[in-house]
């Protein structure tokens, strides 16, 4: 039988604890309200809280971590350079981490490019790393602080 060690068993109880106290919160109506609760449940695990848009109508954690976030739609907004939220979004949330992600392309040069992983490795740096496939990008944590206000839009040519 294998052991779990110290690390592995901070993770799970960090993730169960957060799991807990989203299931405990009372549902939000809308809104600003569940906008508020998912930017809870990312600064429970190291991430800043405006990594999604401030439409954000209802958004699922299952107990295996994957994240499901549904928009009133599709929209356009920006951090340092345009991005495209499809109206759901997808992702495996681990403490610093968004892994997996789909349903999100940023504009880099042009040309879009799917957003594959969002990371915080080091809290202290003040950076955060969006995952472009082909490079990592470094940004500012602070561009992450609130969530964008987001412009609706049916789609971009990625």
């Amino acid at each position: 039988m294998s052991t779990l060690t110290p690390s592995t068993m901070a993770s799970i109880i960090i993730f169960s604890v957060s799991l807990l106290l989203i299931l405990l919160s009372p549902p939000a109506a809308a809104g600003s309200g569940m906008s508020s609760s998912l930017q809870k449940l990312l600064h429970s695990q190291g991430l800043p809280g405006g990594l999604f848009p401030d439409n954000v109508k209802s958004f699922d954690l299952d107990s295996s971590g994957r994240l499901e976030v549904e928009l009133d739609g599709p929209c356009l907004a920006k951090f340092e350079n345009r991005v495209f939220f499809e109206s759901v979004l997808r992702a495996n949330l681990s403490f610093g981490g968004l892994i997996g992600m789909e349903g999100l392309t940023q504009e880099e040069l042009f040309l879009w490019f799917p957003v594959k992983g969002i990371f915080v490795t080091d809290p202290a740096s003040g950076v955060i790393l969006l995952d472009i496939g082909l490079a990592r990008k470094q940004l500012s944590v602070s561009l992450f602080e609130e969530p964008p206000s987001c412009k609706a839009q049916q789609g971009v040519n990625c």
